[in-house]
């Protein structure tokens, strides 16, 4: 079966295709009795105007494009959720697509965005170089999230990543830990803000830094972790890149026979839906996911309707969430 058309409403409602479209656009220069008609007609055959043909025909495009960085990361589906509560109570609808972590990858999904001629642009965690922001800035308005960005053409919502680790670090060592490691988050998006707020954290407190190169997924950790062993000591606690990274570390050290915390603590980042299971109850840096991607939706939002030109940066202050996974170091 094919999809029905505007023309098949029109022959349905025994009027002209024109009439369709003003009936479809809340025209008001339709009569009352013609627009029961069209709509009696549309309802029959289950039809629906397309967003994008609107948009087009319009050339007001009602439409949000957004790449995610990571779809697997619960993280980001948080941030949607946020920015699809904003977009929704504005009459816009969102189409998402993702890069997977890749610099290529995300260059392709973010120009396939554009093609579908975006009212803007929420781009998550991307790992693209500035000249693809620049470029897709060039073309639509763009808020980034979890990335940061001095071009004034751009908006950016971030969690201050550096405040984040010294939060994990503070608070291992306040339990007594001295040897704590970090599980890098490589190339991922606001990696190195943590990396660097782990590093200061540890030389505040008067003790050498140790960064395992990792990435943000629970493989990555679980490798870490392998990395960590095959050396001659282990660090009493770890920093995690991210959540992933953590529960990836900790099913490793329990497959080496590690206790978690009793041998090692872990620390996550993001406190996404999985550090909170009952079975997990990992400790994580809290990022407030749900308003990042309100502030996006609604910096993207005064972008379109043009109410302001300069920059916003938004940074937004963790909190840390004890759980299970971390405790007082043994003295034994």
């Amino acid at each position: 079966m094919t999809r029905p058309t505007m023309e098949d409403v029109a022959r349905v409602a025994g009027v002209s295709r024109a009439l369709v479209s003003l009936v479809m656009n809340g025209s008001p220069k339709v009569s009352e009795q013609r627009r029961k008609a069209v709509l009696d007609a549309a309802e029959q055959l289950g039809y629906s105007p397309h967003a994008m043909a609107r948009s087009l025909a319009s050339r007001t495009s009602t439409v949000l494009g957004v790449m995610v960085s990571d779809l697997h990361n619960a993280f980001f589906a948080e941030i949607v959720d946020g920015l699809d509560s904003v977009a929704r109570d504005e009459g816009f609808e969102l189409i998402i697509n993702t890069g997977g972590r890749s610099a290529s990858r995300e260059k392709r999904a973010v120009t396939s965005l554009l093609g579908f001629r975006p009212a803007g642009l929420a781009l998550l965690g991307p790992v693209v170089p500035p000249a693809t922001l620049a470029m897709a800035a060039e073309q639509s308005p763009v808020v980034l999230v979890a990335r940061s960005s001095r071009l004034s053409t751009l908006d950016t919502v971030n969690d201050d990543g550096e405040a984040g680790s010294g939060l994990a670090v503070d608070h291992l060592v306040a339990l007594g830990h001295t040897r704590i490691a970090h599980l890098d988050g490589g190339v991922g998006s606001q990696a190195p803000q943590r990396r660097r707020g782990y590093i200061a954290a540890m030389r505040r407190h008067g003790l050498t830094p140790w960064v395992i190169p990792s990435e943000y997924t629970d493989i990555a950790g679980a490798k870490a972790v392998r990395q960590l062993l095959a050396g001659d000591e282990l660090p009493t606690a770890l920093v995690a890149a991210n959540d992933f990274n953590a529960v990836g570390a900790i099913s490793e050290l329990e497959e080496a026979g590690l206790r978690v915390p009793a041998d090692i603590s872990v620390v996550g980042y993001d406190n996404t839906s999985l550090a909170g299971l009952r079975h997990v109850s990992l400790t994580t840096v809290d990022q407030p996911r749900h308003e990042i991607g309100r502030l996006a939706g609604e910096a993207l939002l005064q972008r379109i309707r043009g109410e302001r030109t300069s920059p916003v940066q938004c940074l937004l202050h963790p909190s840390l969430v004890v759980r299970s996974t971390t405790q007082a170091r043994s003295t034994s």
